[in-house]
Formats: structure tokens, C-alpha cells, sequence
């Protein structure tokens, strides 16, 4: 596996008329910056490709879905500009993903954290192993979930985010769905993969205008998003360059 991870894209253009991204990184499927871009841009594709009608988007291996931000990286952050511009990689793949005119239906495995908890509340249809806990841990490493922030809040509510965001501890796959950032839970990958490729045989026999427009009023409330994100990236592009930051990331990547 390559060092900054990699991004391979499927296309099934026969009954299923999907297309699966799946994104890898060796270090518990982590998001670097490179990453991150890849990512955005195969869903663009995916977006604009006509023998598509469904997304799928899910991470390799059976351990966990997706570590989040990647320490490595972030302990390279050395200014303001560069810092922005790493959180602005989450904002432009969480922009990506709801804008994006098809259904996209996140798999997840296994556990996921921070960013990756905002890419699956960026999804239209999220399902998951019954052993995918969620944590929001940046206020544990003096950032904040602030780019994850209003996605995650729209989709499970200001009260869970907040908790979620406040105390920084592990929440399982049940507390996930019954919030609704998981329309279900499955206890074994063959339930879980039969379930995925069910639900997109059905959704690809749909209209995709009649798809594209539903997924308008999902998102309905985010055109100001790119304004909001950014101002997002900015506060965590300043928070980083603390020593708190710094301190707290060094600190969590030896436990790692």
C-alpha cells in the first residue's frame, strides 16, 4: 500500500449501474491531504459519468473505516495558509458530496473518527457494521470538530453533536443509528454488502432527475457552505499551530 494511501474507483455499468470508490491509507485508512483530493475528485467524476446512477463509497480492509485527519501531516502544519488549506480539504469533499447529483451510500466497516465521522454524515444513506463506533476526538487534541461541524449537526441534531463534541468519547453503532447517522446496522460484511448492493440495483431503476432533485431538498440550507466552511478551515488552521495542538497530536500519535 502506498505511503499517502490510495484511491481506486470501479464502475459497474450493467444492472447495478454503480460506481465504488474505495480509499486506503495504512494507517488505519487516515486522510491526508492528498488524499482527501482524490477522493473529491472521483466523486466529480462519478457525478457527471450518465451509466452511473449510484455511488458507493467505502475504505479497505476490515479494520477501521476512517482515522480522520492525518497526524503525520498535521504535525507538519508550520503556518496559518498551510493549515487552512489542509482543513480546507475536508470542506471541499464534504461540499463534493452533497452536491453531488447521485445517491451516495457509505459502507462502513469499522470504526471511524473525526473526519471520517463528517464523511458519513455527508453521505445520503449510511450503513455499517454493528461493531462501527463514532468518536469526534479534535477538542481532545485542542482543535475542535468545526469543518465536520454543520454537516454532522444537520444530521443528527444539535444536541447530539454537541455531546459528541464536548466530552470527545466513543459512541457505538447503535447510539449512531438511533441518531440517524446510520439508516441501519448489521452484524456480519456479508449482511452488510448484500444490503449495499440490494439498495443500489433499486435506486439505479429510478429517475435521476427526480434523484438529483430530492438530493436539493436533502441538502436544502447549505448554499452558504463554502463561505461557512472556510471560515471553518480558518479557525482550525489557527488552532493547529498551537502548542496545545501540538503537544496533544505529538502525545496521540505515540499511543497510536
Amino acid at each position: 500500500m502506498e505511503t499517502n494511501g490510495k484511491v481506486i474507483t470501479e464502475i459497474d455499468s450493467g444492472i447495478v449501474r454503480h460506481g465504488r470508490i474505495i480509499f486506503s491509507h495504512p494507517k488505519s485508512n487516515s486522510l491526508p491531504s492528498e488524499l482527501l483530493r482524490k477522493i473529491s475528485y472521483e466523486i466529480s467524476v462519478l457525478g457527471e459519468n450518465h451509466d452511473v446512477r449510484v455511488i458507493i463509497l467505502q475504505s479497505e480492509g476490515n479494520g477501521a473505516f476512517c482515522a480522520g485527519a492525518s497526524f503525520d501531516e498535521l504535525l507538519t502544519i508550520d503556518g496559518f495558509e498551510r493549515g487552512k488549506e489542509f482543513f480546507m480539504g475536508f470542506a471541499r469533499l464534504i461540499l463534493t458530496m452533497i452536491r453531488c447529483p447521485k445517491v451516495i451510500i457509505t459502507r462502513v466497516q469499522g470504526k471511524a473518527v473525526g473526519g471520517g465521522v463528517g464523511i458519513i454524515a455527508a453521505s445520503d444513506y449510511a450503513l455499517a457494521l454493528n461493531t462501527a463506533s463514532i468518536r469526534l476526538s479534535e477538542l481532545s487534541l485542542s482543535l475542535g470538530p468545526f469543518v465536520v461541524g454543520p454537516v454532522v449537526e444537520k444530521k443528527i441534531g444539535l444536541s447530539a453533536f454537541s455531546a459528541l463534541s464536548i466530552d470527545t468519547e466513543w459512541r457505538d453503532a447503535s447510539w449512531a443509528k438511533s441518531f440517524g447517522l446510520y439508516t441501519n446496522v448489521y452484524n456480519t460484511i456479508e449482511e452488510l454488502d448484500s444490503t449495499i448492493n440490494s439498495l443500489s440495483e433499486q435506486i439505479s431503476k429510478y429517475n435521476p432527475e427526480a434523484i438529483s432533485k430530492l438530493k436539493s431538498i436533502f441538502w436544502e440550507g447549505t448554499e452558504h457552505w463554502d463561505k461557512l466552511l472556510e471560515s471553518r478551515a480558518e479557525m482550525s488552521g489557527k488552532l493547529v499551530l498551537s502548542r496545545f495542538a501540538s503537544e496533544a497530536i505529538e502525545l496521540l500519535k505515540k499511543k497510536s
